[in-house]
């Protein structure tokens, strides 16, 4: 087992947001950080890029989209620190606005990594976090201008405090395919599969961190969801317009990172607190 017992990891950290929330953990975490990345070479690139600013991350491989890559870093983690402290949900995919990729596919694509890839590492990564740890997931103000634009049917659905892991998967599926069949608009939904994949991915921050409180409560595990605001990074449509910087898109899942005073877990946007998460 590794000499340092305490480990906090960020999914999608090779640039942008997430690199700068692993530079931050370096600086101030008390234990092992690992930055993990899908392309090997370019993990190792900014773990570098890092080393050479005098700090000392670790490195991961780690492909949400596929499950064995995540059951991999799953196994790293029990065999070298019995669990994790840390857990920041950052990797995430869009395509630019000027993009000619037909919209379904687009919607299934996206749908894959924004709302699966990220459902498949909270299955695996959750259970091995440890009492009074932090899960941080980083959401888009876009998932709530989204909800906005969708029917009242489809507001309701997502907004209903006892909605399902189940019936949310059924939702994000429904989507895709109306968008195959060319009826998403009919249906109630927008057109924006990123936002609608961020509606998701919220909804189930707020079902696990549900999970989380019923069935760990003693555990003083903190999970919240948060929205950094409009960033400039590779991923963002319109980014060159965007007002904020990566560095200044990372204060806010920073927030949570750290063991600070124990509280209700929170969506968050833009250092604000919009509802909580859990009572």
């Amino acid at each position: 087992m590794s000499s340092s017992n305490c480990v906090a990891l960020v999914t999608g950290a090779n640039k942008g947001i997430g690199f700068v929330i692993v530079r931050d953990l370096c600086r101030r975490f008390s234990g092992d950080v690992v930055l993990t990345a899908r392309d090997e070479a370019r993990g190792r690139a900014a773990v570098q890029q890092l080393q050479a600013e005098g700090l000392s991350p670790l490195f991961h491989q780690l492909d949400i989209d596929d499950r064995q890559s995540i059951r991999a870093l799953r196994d790293f983690l029990r065999k070298e620190y019995g669990g994790l402290d840390v857990l920041v949900n950052n990797a995430g995919i869009a395509f630019k606005t000027a993009d000619t990729t037909p919209f379904h596919i687009q919607a299934e694509v996206t749908m894959k990594t924004n709302f699966f890839g990220t459902r498949d590492v909270c299955t695996e990564l959750l259970p091995l976090i440890k009492p009074q740890g932090r899960v941080v997931n980083v959401s888009s103000s876009v998932s709530v201008n989204s909800l906005k634009k969708c029917s009242p049917e489809l507001q309701q659905k997502f907004q209903s405090e006892t909605i399902t892991e189940e019936e949310l998967v059924g939702l994000m599926n429904k989507f895709v395919e109306d968008t195959k069949n060319g009826v998403h608009r009919k249906e109630g939904w927008r057109d924006t599969a990123y936002g609608v994949t961020k509606i998701g991915v919220t909804v189930l921050f707020r079902i696990h961190a549900r999970k989380l409180s019923e069935q760990r409560g003693g555990d003083k595990i903190l999970l919240n969801a948060c929205c950094p605001g409009w960033v400039r990074t590779n991923k963002g449509r319109g980014r060159h317009k965007a007002l904020r910087a990566p560095k200044e898109g990372a204060e806010t899942p920073w927030l949570f990172c750290p063991r600070m005073p124990r509280g209700s877990s929170q969506v968050v946007f833009e250092r604000k607190v919009v509802c909580a998460l859990t009572d």
